[in-house]
Formats: structure tokens, sequence, C-alpha cells
């Protein structure tokens, strides 16, 4: 099982989304995928593409002015 970092801090939409689908495409099943931002509207966005895509949310944190969303294919 690998752990897949996605760093999108400085990024706006569409890019942390972006990247975020093209991490899941290199993840096997069971890799974590812990994507880093600080784009508010990527917060919500990466959970509900998550949620549409069958991909399971392990965790959401807010760090000031980022947040990280780890999440497991």
């Amino acid at each position: 099982m690998a752990e897949i970092k996605v760093d999108v801090r400085g990024e706006t939409c569409p890019v942390p989304l972006v990247e975020m689908r093209k991490a899941l495409r290199k993840a096997d099943p069971g890799d974590i995928i812990e994507i880093t931002g600080t784009h508010p509207a990527s917060k919500k966005e990466i959970p509900m593409a998550a949620q549409a895509l069958s991909v399971k949310i392990i965790s959401e944190e807010q760090l000031k002015n980022e947040w990280r969303i780890k999440l497991q294919k």
C-alpha cells in the first residue's frame, strides 16, 4: 500500500481536482492519497468528487490557511 502526496497549495480550481484525479488513476486499490491545498472551494469540491467516484474519505483537516484531505482508493 502506497501513500501518494498531492501538494496543490497556491493552486485554484480546477487544478486541485485535476491533480486528485491524476493521483487516483496512478493509485492501486487501498492506496492513500493525501491532498494539501489552500483554495477554499477545492476543499468542498474534492470530497464531493471523491464521493461521486466512490472513493473513501479518511480525514479532512483545516490547518490555519491550508487544508489536508486523505482519501483511500
